[in-house]
């Protein structure tokens, strides 16, 4: 009786993860750039492509990936899968914004994120309104300085998001009380606080 042949490593095990993975709730997927890629061998040259995925659940989780492969459809898929397994969780003020400004870098890439207050909407360019749109945020003010490389800039990003914390954190952290970290709020916060009441 003959044996189907397998492709090189892949057992049977190996599909179960991806079961897993679509089980997780709906996530966001956005497509953030796809590159030709040429690997040069002895016969001439060989292309591929790489794309660059982000995806995030809209409640305050995102990820990043990247895949290769010979067509864009299998590196598509490659990078979506990449993402799914690094997703992070982001602590947001009112499920909105950031609790304080923030700084990321990555190579060449440096990105400066600000919190914003509400109407605000996201004013970032390419690949980091795909990281905020996936992340579920509505306000922030965002800057990239350095290189417009899209790989560059998304994880600069997230070394920035990676750094944010929240003032009950760091409260904790420090065994004072969020009102003594935090300090006195302006006058603009309290107004609405008392038009919201």
């Amino acid at each position: 009786m003959a044996r189907e042949p397998q492709g090189k490593g892949r057992g049977r095990g190996r599909g179960r993860g991806r079961d897993e993975q679509r089980d997780q709730p709906d996530l966001i997927e956005k497509l953030v750039g796809i590159n030709r890629v040429a690997k040069v061998v002895k016969g001439g040259r060989r292309f591929g492509f790489s794309a660059v995925v982000v995806v995030g659940d809209g409640k305050g989780r995102v990820g990043h990936g990247v895949g290769k492969a010979r067509e864009v459809p299998e590196a598509i898929r490659k990078a979506t899968e990449s993402a799914r397994k690094r997703l992070i969780r982001v602590l947001l003020r009112e499920g909105r914004t950031l609790h304080h400004d923030v700084r990321g870098r990555f190579g060449a890439g440096k990105v400066v994120l600000r919190n914003a207050p509400p109407g605000t909407g996201i004013i970032a360019g390419g690949p980091m309104r795909a990281v905020f749109e996936a992340l579920g945020m509505q306000d922030v003010v965002a800057k990239s300085v350095g290189t417009s490389n899209n790989q560059n800039m998304i994880k600069a990003t997230f070394d920035a998001l990676s750094k944010c914390t929240s003032p009950r954190l760091v409260a904790g952290k420090r065994g004072k009380k969020v009102g003594e970290i935090v300090g006195r709020r302006s006058d603009r916060d309290m107004v609405k606080d008392m038009s919201n009441g």
